[in-house]
């Protein structure tokens, strides 16, 4: 079972704190973390790219000119994909990228993700997130002292309207709640601070529904 020191706001070490082998000492799985990454990046997509047919391109539908006896090739509507500021055949519309990933393949790479963070030592348990008010100089002091400067995500159980307001001006830093942490976030950043309420949830949470060892099993 993986123990880890809980650190303060200054980076001092005042207890220590147990975690589940299964979550942050289970076996990194890449083809996991690949597939938990591509589904968070396809949800996020836009899918705004949009061209329109000849049924909503501007212009009347009145045939130009009669079939036969005017020399010219035969046709229909100004709107047609032949002419100039015609429709366009076959282009992209709106579509929504997302899909669905089995809930069972979205846990487990999250695991993967918590311990291949702890086992590279990227990942740091503190006490609690106590700020007496919203200031960013006191949350960039924090930070300074672990280290922290770029792609920092700072994890905390519940809402932390001071923590949140502090952050929010300091580029490469992202606050979430340990119930919205995904892999994408896990993955994107180069220091974790969580606190150890959030520690001990995920820990709990995740062992749950973590496979069963062989051994376990039997």
């Amino acid at each position: 079972m993986p123990k880890v020191d809980v650190l303060d706001l200054n980076n001092t070490k005042v207890g220590e704190l147990d975690l589940a082998d299964t979550v942050f000492g289970a076996e990194v799985n890449e083809a996991l973390l690949y597939e938990a990454v591509r589904h968070y990046l396809a949800g996020k997509r836009g899918g705004n790219a949009k061209t329109k047919t000849r049924h909503e391109v501007a212009g009347s539908g009145k045939k130009l000119w009669k079939q036969k006896g005017t020399g010219r090739a035969r046709t229909g509507s100004v709107r047609s994909p032949l002419w100039r500021h015609g429709g366009t055949v076959h282009g992209p519309v709106t579509r929504d990228y997302s899909y669905k990933l089995p809930r069972k393949m979205q846990l487990g790479a999250l695991r993967s993700a918590l311990s291949a963070k702890l086992l590279d030592g990227d990942l740091k348990v503190v006490s609690a997130f106590q700020l007496s008010s919203p200031k960013t100089k006191d949350i960039l002091a924090t930070l300074r002292k672990f280290d922290a400067t770029k792609k920092v995500l700072l994890v905390d159980t519940a809402e932390n309207r001071n923590l949140e307001l502090s952050a929010r001006n300091l580029e490469g830093v992202e606050v979430v709640r340990s119930n919205e942490v995904h892999p994408y976030h896990l993955l994107g950043a180069n220091r974790i601070l969580l606190t150890q309420a959030a520690a001990s949830k995920l820990s709990e949470s995740l062992a749950k529904s973590a496979p069963k060892s062989k051994q376990e099993a039997n």
